[in-house]
């Protein structure tokens, strides 16, 4: 029997080695104390591995056996309602037998008490058997998860410090539907006016007299938006424009009957005609005066939805590396068997190079996919650690907090690049398989289509590669306007290091992180300057107050937001390149992973390099000229 699990040796190289389960597991474990968890690290990382590789089994054999056929059927309405295809509920009463579900929620709710870690694992097994089925099933556990953080943020979770459990949640009786497998949710952001822009919303939410809150409002685009359960952002405070004025609910979109039927809360409107992802139910819901739980406070809702799509993007980063696997072992298996002017292609260099990069770059990818998981989760274990503390305001506490924002750190910096450069990736990939496919791969036959299909949208949802892009950007210029002692100290760093280390990797690790900060120093230095030109045209009394106040970021950060996913990409390459190096030196065996990457990495980062530095302002030209034409016309 094929699984996915035991077939792959990079993934269980980060199983077996490259992550430090200890600080994590006792975070999950409340330190092996939780009634009915493992004793010890050992037994528990045993208990992990044996539910991958079962996964592992079900990917190989049961689901990717029937990926085409979802493909054909697709998801589609009968009766007003939703359906999946006829093997996607095969698929799913299996999953609901083996109690995959609730894989990281807690034992006391009826879950599988696993780290997050192991979930995105466990997505990528699935995405690489069929990304459908992939999407679908995070929409079970995703958003119980969120609700369970929601619930602890809040304070509406109530917990037993003496027999470390929770012994209360305020969505008790939502997240066991959803564990069970009877139900699911959904994330509901995009409006037909107000995609990216959130600030553009205009979805309602309000209260009536007896201070019950209502919504009304369409979403669209919403994966597995059939679901029963659904989070929901809205704008609540009529008086605060833009994202200040956004609060976040969750509502039932409909009631079951308790004869089969259901009674109809939300209109289900429509389900989308799709390029790819077929098996996947992708809704447009209307609201209409539809009861709803505000979660949290007024007025708190951007900051909420960003826990929640921050662990989508990780999430979609494991999704894009499965469809790379997948893409790539049906790649090779075809360049093997397929013979040309005497040989296999697998053996023509071009060929080869292709599957050479495409393998490559599913690696490095995978690196910074744990690393961003790992310390996503040990900032949002840690915050929850101290907000269910026996002394919330204590020392203990605080410290908890302070420890969970330098993971955070972390989990913020890696998260983006791992969202753009792992979709961004995962469309070339399976370009390059339909092309290894030749005329093959541009017919149905063989599924290389299938999987750039899926594959397309990987850059557009849970924020697109040019938001991922502004996000980077943003933080960048930001650090280094907060501490730029601190930034220049690390730009002599890395140019000494690419002279003086001892080992030539090293050196070539560090004039690309070199490159890296080398770029952002330009993108600032073209922002402020550009500031300071400026300032000859007003009296030197205003050149304090012009200088710190009166940024128009659609003005003054014209240049950065230009080169912005450009960053965004060569950052990406650096921080994976670093991951590599830092895993050299505890594990010398991965050298040859660390130099292959290196090898494509130097002239992409060489290159974006260059196109920060030298390109841009004759577009920024036109575009002022532009911008102008049309004041003028206005006026």
């Amino acid at each position: 029997m094929a699984n996915f699990f035991e077939d792959n040796d990079d993934l269980l190289f980060y199983f077996e080695r490259g992550v430090d389960w200890a600080p994590l597991v006792a975070l999950v474990e409340h330190d092996f104390q939780s009634p009915g968890g493992p004793a010890d690290l050992d037994e528990a990382r045993g208990t992990y591995r044996d539910m991958l590789s079962m996964i592992g089994e079900l990917a190989a054999d049961e689901i990717a056996p029937k990926a085409a056929e979802i493909d054909r059927e697709g998801a589609h309405m009968v009766d007003g309602e939703a359906r999946l295809p006829a093997a996607s509920e095969a698929i799913f009463q299996r999953i609901r037998e083996l109690d995959l579900h609730g894989l990281a929620l807690p034992r006391e709710l009826g879950g599988f008490n696993a780290p997050m870690v192991v979930h995105f694992m466990v997505a990528e097994l699935f995405a690489r058997a069929d990304n459908s089925v992939m999407t679908h099933y995070n929409f079970h556990s995703g958003i119980a998860l969120a609700l369970l953080f929601y619930s602890i943020h809040e304070g509406s979770t109530r917990f037993d410090h003496d027999q470390k459990q929770i012994i209360g949640t305020r969505f008790a009786a939502q997240i066991r539907e959803m564990i069970a497998g009877d139900a699911w949710g959904s994330m509901d952001i995009t409006e037909p006016d107000a995609g990216s822009d959130m600030a553009a919303l205009t979805c309602r939410g309000e209260q009536d007299e007896a201070g019950r809150w209502h919504l009304t409002g369409q979403k669209i685009f919403l994966t597995s938006g059939h679901g029963k359960h659904h989070i929901v952002i809205a704008r609540t405070e009529a008086d605060k424009p833009g994202l200040s004025g956004l609060s976040l609910f969750l509502a039932a979109a409909y009631e079951d009957d308790g004869a089969g039927g259901r009674r109809r809360l939300a209109a289900l409107d429509r389900l989308e005609e799709k390029i790819g992802h077929h098996g996947s139910a992708t809704a447009a819901v209307t609201f209409d005066r539809t009861p709803a739980e505000l979660l949290g406070a007024r007025g708190d809702g951007f900051r909420l939805m960003l826990l929640l799509m921050n662990n989508a993007r990780v999430g979609v980063g494991f999704e894009a590396i499965g469809l790379c696997e997948a893409a790539y072992r049906l790649a090779r298996g075809y360049a093997a068997e397929r013979r040309s002017m005497g040989k296999p292609i697998a053996r023509h260099e071009m060929i080869a190079d292709m599957l050479d990069e495409m393998r490559t770059d599913i690696q490095g990818l995978r690196a910074l996919a744990i690393e961003s998981a790992y310390w996503e989760e040990l900032q949002q274990r840690t915050t929850t650690k101290a907000r269910l503390h026996r002394e919330p305001e204590g020392d203990d506490a605080r410290r908890l907090h302070r420890e969970a924002r330098r993971y955070g750190e972390r989990a913020r910096r890696a998260t983006p690049l791992l969202k753009l450069l792992a979709a961004e990736r995962a469309v070339d990939s399976c370009r390059k398989a339909i092309q290894i496919h030749g005329g093959a791969g541009y017919t149905r036959e063989y599924g290389a289509e299938r999987l750039l299909r899926d594959a397309l949208v990987l850059p557009i949802y849970e924020g697109t590669s040019q938001i991922q892009g502004l996000m980077i950007m943003k933080d960048s210029l930001t650090g280094m306007m907060r501490n730029p002692q601190g930034f220049l100290r690390e730009l002599a760093q890395a140019r000494w290091r690419a002279l003086s280390a001892r080992d030539p990797i090293e050196r070539r690790v560090a004039r690309l992180a070199g490159l890296g900060l080398s770029a952002q120093q330009h993108l600032m230095q073209k922002t402020v300057g550009a500031k300071l030109r400026e300032l000859g045209k007003h009296s030197p009394t205003e050149w304090s107050t012009r200088l710190l106040g009166n940024w128009d970021p659609k003005r003054d950060f014209a240049y950065a937001m230009l080169h912005a996913e450009r960053l965004g990409r060569l950052l990406g390459d650096v921080a994976i390149l670093e991951i590599l190096l830092e895993q050299v030196r505890r594990h010398p065996d991965r050298r040859e992973l660390l130099e292959r990457y290196l090898d494509r990495a130097e002239p992409r980062c060489n290159f974006l390099h260059e196109e920060i530095t030298t390109r841009g302002d004759r577009l920024l030209r036109e575009l002022r000229a532009g911008a102008s034409a049309e004041l003028d016309a206005a006026e």
